[in-house]
């Protein structure tokens, strides 16, 4: 069954062990960003360079439609197969946002609020970062619903780390 696997840094290694993906996508900042993991193709490492930040004068590196633009490209060339693995520094803001939009676009428009439900189901910890979840939504033509979803989410569970949480592309 094709499945996203959402992850922080520390639980990266373990993802890949057991999970296995095809795919992989980091997103860290310029200071942090981690080299493609040995023996993993290179050619389906994603390395999304950015800041945590949902205010674009916020930082230096703020996410930009380029960025989801990339991300939107690369997912679309997983065949789903094998697992694809997001991770971000805490695996709560930039990589959920990015597995909000892969699922959004794998799903098709209509079902941003019930992707959006599903995924505070699955991650209580999940507090996708609304630049790029903006960005995501124009990209994709979604007309606000995929901004709009993220209130219907409603406040996550603080932590200082998220946990690993698989999103299947169906039966969400």
């Amino acid at each position: 069954m094709s499945q996203l696997l959402v992850t922080p840094l520390s639980g990266l290694a373990e993802a890949l062990d057991s999970h296995r993906p095809s795919h992989l996508v980091t997103l860290l900042s310029p200071l942090h960003m981690i080299p493609t993991p040995d023996g993993f193709d290179p050619d389906h490492h994603l390395q999304l360079a950015m800041d945590d930040v949902s205010d674009p004068a916020a930082a230096d590196f703020p996410p930009g439609r380029v960025h989801i633009d990339r991300l939107i490209a690369f997912s679309r060339r997983w065949d789903g197969t094998a697992p694809l693995v997001i991770h971000c520094w805490a695996g709560i803001s930039r990589s959920m946002a990015s597995a909000f939009t892969v699922l959004c676009d794998r799903l098709g428009p209509g079902r941003e609020t019930e992707i959006a439900l599903a995924m505070r189901r699955r991650a209580p910890h999940a507090n996708p970062n609304p630049l790029l979840v903006r960005h995501a939504d124009d990209a994709l033509g979604r007309g606000g619903r995929m901004v709009a979803a993220l209130s219907a989410m409603g406040p996550p569970v603080m932590m200082a780390e998220g946990v690993a949480t698989v999103f299947p592309l169906a039966g969400l």
